[in-house]
């Protein structure tokens, strides 16, 4: 055989199993996943451009597929809260709560890091509106319920957003805490350059 042909027959294999092997895992990906997950990971990328729009849509078609999608409830949490809609991100939290709370099953350990993740993110929500006693609870709530999940920015946030400094669930009730032992007069609760280190969470 010319050692030409029989070259060009083996990259044309080549190329043919690599093209075949990616549309299987694209099938196999559309065939197995969950209604609402393409939506949400749509979202997911949406909110991290900070589109907060059209992540919102993608978080509400996920939602018209699979309601009570804890992910894209999640999602909508985070938007309003990004977008400064206070109200709204706490009933969505409050919601998603609740509802994980009734439904949770004890070998789900990522609707737990979901739960644990609830509470932190509606702790930091009451800790801006300077409700500290229940931003404490909630964040004792986020530790006891999975503190792996909460216990601070992942290797890719300290890489992009942080600045050396990294702000815990954990470090912040603690500061709380001891900050509420005090006499109201001498309690110092609010500090903008760190109060700006916490990270919302999304598992």
């Amino acid at each position: 055989m010319n050692p030409r042909v029989l070259r060009r027959f083996i990259i044309l294999m080549a190329i043919a199993t690599v093209v075949a092997f990616s549309v299987w895992g694209v099938v196999r990906m559309m065939t197995e996943q969950e209604p609402g997950d393409y939506h949400t990971r749509a979202g997911d990328i949406l909110l991290s451009d900070k589109k907060f729009d059209k992540a919102l849509a993608s978080f509400n078609d996920a939602l018209k597929e699979m309601p009570n999608h804890r992910g894209a409830i999640m999602g909508r949490a985070i938007v309003f809260m990004q977008s400064g809609k206070i109200r709204e991100a706490n009933a969505e939290l409050t919601y998603l709560i609740k509802f994980l709370t009734k439904s949770l099953k004890p070998d789900d350990p990522t609707g737990r890091g979901v739960l644990a993740a609830a509470y932190a993110n509606r702790g930091i929500l009451k800790d801006r509106q300077g409700k500290y006693k229940e931003a404490l609870a909630d964040y004792i709530e986020a530790l006891k319920t999975d503190e792996e999940v909460v216990e601070g920015p992942g290797v890719i946030d300290k890489i992009l957003y942080s600045s050396g400094r990294t702000s815990t669930v954990r470090k912040r009730a603690q500061y709380i805490y001891k900050q509420l032992q005090r006499p109201p007069e001498k309690r110092l609760l609010k500090i903008p350059e760190l109060d700006a280190q916490q990270r919302m969470h999304k598992p």
